[in-house]
Formats: structure tokens, C-alpha cells, sequence
């Protein structure tokens, strides 16, 4: 436990890069793994969770070699099976992703998870990799499944799968799984997710379509994937986001974070910071050398009023993780703001609505959570500032850099009892802070 203590009060100026795309990350590590050739990855986030990854792939016997933020993986055409249980730390993505790779093997792997990751919901994922023909057992309670799980690879089949929960890593875990399937996989999305595994594909030379919300991967068995040589992962948007929020609602504040992603399905949280009002302004990045399949850009974000409004149900899914540090900046919006379907933050390392309701009434606001129509409502009255308060990071990461946004911009003091959970997605985010410093 580290706890933080925030008393002195600042205003963010300057010029910053954030690391590299947690998601993309991920992606680019289990990609090149499975494919021909050496590919060597750009601005790679060093974290607990792109880390967990990385550990991962070298125990199925991938050769990976890592430099500062330069990291180099040479593609297997057959992963090995691993000489003991795999432990994939606390990082979801990781262990979702995985899943859809080790479907397609032909070998039993257990893989082992961490405290916080142990409670979440993986029936999700099972399901759909059992209509393939993966054998996976979990340890099941009150009718769902949790780590440690047990999977059984082999033969495989494509299949239709319309998801019943918008998640980017179920999707994901089924493509990858699709690519040692017979036949094709075709995923059908009820509400259009982050798309990074899809462009990573086809930059691999993956046989891969995408229709509006309907995405259908064609294996061929006679041409696998190749590697493209080089990836630039562009800054993460979604640690950008604390900044971002930080600097809109701090009076005189004015940053600019250089080479962000700018995909379209992660830039939920440009969009409604505008919509309340929010000054930002996004400059593409047109560096070839540095550009890759991801779009990036310059953000600058200045310090404005900002107005309440609604965040409709179809719009989470692309600013799911952002979701907690908006919850601060409602409370510096004059009005009441409602999230309409947020219940999936139940299911995040912590339940994020219970973390965040529970940090930020203590602060003065007033926050709740409503369930109408089947869905879960996140309702915040803004008052226009926050108090300072006794904190709880809950050991969740992105409660605990909210908290830390909010706490900066909070009237008096303030203390978190623990920011060690910081490391799983922005270790540097504390340093990062005092860059800024004016």
C-alpha cells in the first residue's frame, strides 16, 4: 500500500507524451507472435498489464526481446505448451485474448490470475470459444465463471456469434480464435466496440472484412499471417483522458499531449468533453515515418465552464474506461448528467460505479446510480467543485488516478491510501503530474 497525500494545488502547462496504447499494445504483442516474421513494436507501454502479456507469450515459447520502449517478437508457427500454470497477473485483456489463442492448440493450459482479476466474469468469453470447440473448465459461482480456468485446444470450427455484451475483448478472443478455425467466424455486434484487433489483423495480411457492426475472418490454411516488420503504438487516449479532464477543469490550464490515438472507436471522451463544453483541439500527427495503421494527433485541452448532458447507452463502449474520471469532470459541470448504461463498470478490477460513488459523495457531490428501463444510470448533479476528502483506490487504477484528478482539483487537502494500482496502466502518471507543474 502507498498512500498519497494531495495538498498543494497546481496548474497543468505544457507539452507531454502519454505511453503507448494499453490496448494496441496487447494486440500487437499476441499478433506478432502468431505470425511470419520479426516484428519490432514502437513506443511499447512498460506496465504491469502490456507486461503480463509479454510473460505470457514467452512462457508458450515465443522469443521476445525488449529495449527501453522498443520491443522485438519473433513469430512461432506453433506455440509449445507451457511447463506449468500461466499467470496472467491482473490484466483482463490478457486473459481473454489469450483464451482465443489457446483454442486453437493442441495442448491443456491452466492459467492462474490475480486478486482482483479472480472475481471477474469469464462465462462471456467460454461460451462462445465452446461453440468453437474449445474445452474449458472454470471455477463457477452463483451461475458464472471465474479464474483459474482450464483450456483444452483443438480442433476448431467458425461460427456466427451475435454478442449478448458489447465487449472488445470477447470479440477479439473469438478472431483470434477464428484464425485456427475450419470455415469462417463472423462476430455481430449489438453496439460497435474499439476495433484495434480487426485493423491489426488486416495489417498482418489477415483475410478480414468488416460491415458496419458485423466483422467475418476467413482463414487460409495455406497463408498465415505476415508480419508488416514495424508497429507504432501512438499514445494511450484512454491514460490521456485523467490530463485531459485535469486541464479542463482547472482554471488557466493548457496542455498539449502529442501522438495520441485518434481511432475513432476510442475517441468517445473527445467528443463528450466537447459536448459539455470543453476546449480541445485535435491536430492529426502526418509523421509517415511514425504513422501506422492506428491514427494519432496533438491534443490541446485548456481549462473552460463546463455544461451537463447526457451520455447515451451506445456510446459507452467507446469511452468504457474513461468513464470514471467523466464522473469527476460532471461534477464541475453546471447541471445534471446522466450515463445511461454503465452497468458494465460493475465488472472492471473493482466495481467502478460502487468506487466512484463511494470517493466522490464524501467530496461534497451528488451522485447516484438508477436502474430504469433494464439499465443501470450513472445521475451526477454538478456543483462546480469538489471538497477535499479521505480516499479510497478500491485497488483499482483508474479510480485511483480519478480520484487524484478530482482530489487536484478539489478545495483543501486530500489523501488516497494506495497508488501502488496506478502501475498496472500509467506507472509514470505521478511524474507525469509534476511535468506540468507551473
Amino acid at each position: 500500500m502507498k498512500p498519497f497525500a494531495i495538498k498543494d494545488k497546481f496548474i497543468p502547462c505544457g507539452r507531454i507524451r502519454v505511453a503507448g496504447d494499453k490496448s494496441i499494445a496487447h494486440r500487437a504483442l499476441i499478433i506478432s507472435a502468431l505470425s511470419c516474421g520479426k516484428t519490432i513494436i514502437n513506443n511499447f507501454p512498460v506496465h504491469d498489464d502490456s507486461l503480463a502479456t509479454l510473460s505470457v507469450l514467452s512462457a508458450l515459447g515465443v522469443k521476445i526481446a525488449s529495449d527501453n520502449k522498443q520491443v522485438s517478437v519473433w513469430g512461432v508457427q506453433r506455440l509449445k505448451k507451457p511447463s506449468k500454470p500461466v499467470f496472467v497477473n491482473n490484466s483482463g485483456t490478457t486473459l481473454r485474448l489469450i483464451l482465443g489463442v489457446l483454442a486453437g492448440t493442441g495442448f491443456k493450459t491452466k492459467l492462474i490470475a490475480g486478486k482482483y482479476l479472480s472475481n471477474r466474469p469469464m462465462a462471456r468469453v467460454n461460451k462462445p470459444l465452446r461453440l468453437m470447440g474449445a474445452k474449458i473448465t472454470a471455477k463457477s459461482r452463483s451461475g458464472e465463471e471465474y479464474p483459474p480456468l482450464v483450456i483444452s485446444g483443438g480442433n476448431l470450427k467458425g461460427i456466427l456469434y451475435r454478442m449478448p455484451v458489447a465487449s472488445a475483448q470477447v470479440k477479439s478472443a473469438i478472431l483470434l480464435a477464428g484464425l485456427s478455425a475450419l470455415g469462417k467466424t463472423r462476430v455481430i455486434e449489438s453496439i460497435s466496440t474499439r476495433d484495434h484487433t480487426e485493423r491489426m489483423l488486416k495489417s498482418f495480411g489477415a483475410n478480414i472484412t468488416v460491415n458496419k457492426n458485423s466483422i467475418t475472418l476467413t482463414p487460409d490454411p495455406d497463408r498465415g499471417l505476415i508480419s508488416p516488420g514495424r508497429i507504432y503504438i501512438p499514445g494511450d487516449i484512454s491514460s490521456a483522458a485523467f490530463l485531459a479532464v485535469l486541464a479542463v477543469i482547472i482554471p488557466g490550464a493548457k496542455i498539449v499531449i502529442e501522438r495520441v490515438s485518434l481511432n475513432p472507436s476510442r475517441c468517445g471522451i473527445i467528443n463528450v468533453l466537447k459536448r459539455m463544453g470543453a476546449k480541445i483541439k485535435v491536430t492529426p500527427f502526418k509523421n509517415k515515418k511514425a504513422q501506422s495503421f492506428e491514427p494519432m494527433g496533438n491534443l490541446t485541452v485548456s481549462s473552460g465552464k463546463l455544461k451537463a448532458i447526457v451520455i447515451n447507452h451506445s456510446e459507452v463502449p467507446s469511452l468504457i474506461d474513461e468513464l470514471p474520471v467523466l464522473m469527476v469532470a460532471a461534477c464541475f459541470a453546471e447541471g445534471r448528467t446522466i450515463i445511461k448504461g454503465a452497468g458494465e463498470l460493475r465488472f472492471k478490477e473493482t466495481d467502478r460505479i460502487n468506487s466512484m460513488i463511494s470517493n466522490l459523495r464524501p467530496m461534497g457531490a451528488q451522485i447516484c446510480s438508477i436502474k430504469s428501463g433494464g439499465l443501470e444510470n450513472i445521475v451526477i448533479k454538478g456543483k462546480g467543485f469538489l471538497n477535499g476528502a479521505k480516499l479510497k483506490s478500491f485497488g483499482d487504477h483508474r479510480t485511483a488516478m480519478s480520484m487524484v484528478v478530482a482530489a487536484l482539483a478539489a478545495k483543501g487537502s486530500s489523501r488516497l491510501d494506495d497508488i501502488s494500482c496506478i502501475s498496472k496502466s500509467f506507472p509514470g502518471f505521478l511524474t507525469t503530474l509534476k511535468d506540468l507543474l507551473r
